[in-house]
């Protein structure tokens, strides 16, 4: 992937929309003095006929406007996918909650209420240009990526059609490409190869004990079990897409670099698909892997991301992973924290029932929690990922 911290982030083009001359004519002399290209428009349908000629970066759209107002613009442009990923930025001298939510429902990446400061409009354009091209870079990477696992697995299929494997020898190849695809997260990654056997371990205890659990007992068979624990590893198999320097970055990451890494979730689950695809089953064995890539980071309380999901709308597969995860990331040493002691992560983990996790996976969390102690030690740092 090219690195992104080469991009001249201050510089692009930027479509201005105001109806009254006199804020537009300010607002392109502010853009203009930090180095954008600055077009105008006075009106949506204008808006509208000048986007369709030249895409630019960023809208900076106004809200009230006679005619085609800003909100009727920005509908037509998500509901067209040539213009659809264009961040529009909202201008507006309505304050009210629910005009920012209207703004946001259309689609807007963000509402700076009039009168607006300088130094914020600058600061949103530059982290949504960012932001839009970090996306684009993205997408690029998660085609090639997936391309790849079109071309390993159908060489994989291959050798099973021309070889007649048995159902014996045809696992052994499903636990290959599990863990070949988790070794490639690996080596992008941070994290350890331990740390992908521990969470795979933590989430079988968890399951196995929730088995005959009335709400998880139909999902969570022996069969459903040993899927959780082969392809727990993939969690974070979108990693590989992103760029290395908020990846390994040593530090907090900034608001900007942390929605870069929050598509981690998605692109995993694109990968995953894509190799599911080849398979030709929509049930195959990948299945369970790419709804824990995409919805671990989901919280119980609707809070977390990609989708936002709540509750028992969040797949049992990523609750599970939830816990296993953060359990992990609590106890362990990352390069940008020091790892934290056994009863710091149970007390983090019982605060966070009923709001980021299921209340009754952390009942069954607590009282595996000695057993989640032993796992982490077996398991410690260094040991080989080729033992999964």
């Amino acid at each position: 992937m090219d690195d992104l911290t080469s991009i001249p982030m201050h510089h692009g083009e930027i479509l201005a929309v105001d109806d009254t001359p006199a804020l537009l004519a300010l607002l392109s002399e502010l853009l203009a003095g930090a180095g954008y290209t600055v077009r105008q428009a006075p009106g949506g349908e204008l808006a509208l006929w000048t986007i369709h000629r030249r895409k630019p970066d960023v809208i900076l759209l106004d809200v009230c406007m006679p005619g085609m107002d800003g909100l009727e613009v920005c509908r037509r442009l998500k509901e067209d996918p040539a213009t659809s990923d264009i961040p529009v930025i909202f201008l507006s001298a309505l304050n009210e909650a629910v005009d920012k939510v209207t703004g946001f429902a259309l689609g807007a990446v963000d509402y700076i209420t009039k009168p607006y400061q300088p130094e914020e409009v600058l600061a949103r354009v530059r982290t949504h240009i960012a932001l839009a091209r970090t996306r684009r870079a993205l997408e690029k990477e998660r085609a090639t990526l997936e391309e790849r696992v079109r071309e390993r697995t159908a060489e994989l299929e291959s050798a099973v059609t021309s070889l007649n494997w048995s159902a014996r020898e045809t696992a052994r190849l499903q636990d290959a490409i599990i863990v070949a695809m988790a070794s490639m997260a690996e080596t992008r990654s941070n994290e350890t190869g331990s740390h992908i056997l521990r969470t795979q371990n933590y989430v079988r205890a968890l399951a196995t004990h929730l088995s005959s659990h009335p709400a998880y007992r139909d999902f969570l068979t022996p069969k459903n079990i040993d899927l959780l624990f082969k392809t727990a590893p993939l969690h974070d198999i979108g990693k590989v897409g992103i760029p290395d320097h908020i990846l390994l970055k040593p530090g907090r990451l900034t608001p900007e670099e942390f929605e870069v890494m929050k598509t981690h979730a998605e692109l995993g689950c694109h990968i995953i698909n894509a190799t599911e695809r080849l398979l030709e089953n929509p049930n195959s064995f990948l299945a369970l892997a790419s709804e824990i890539a995409l919805c671990h980071h989901e919280r119980w309380d609707g809070s977390g991301y990609p989708r936002g999901l709540a509750a028992e709308k969040i797949p049992i597969s990523a609750r599970l992973m939830a816990i296993a995860d953060v359990y992990d990331a609590i106890i362990s040493r990352r390069v940008y924290k020091d790892s934290m002691p056994h009863d710091t992560a149970i007390t983090v983990l019982r605060e966070g029932a009923g709001k980021h996790f299921d209340p009754n996976m952390i009942e069954a969390f607590l009282s595996l929690a000695d057993h989640f102690q032993e796992i982490s030690r077996t398991f410690s740092e260094g040991t080989a990922l080729s033992t999964l």
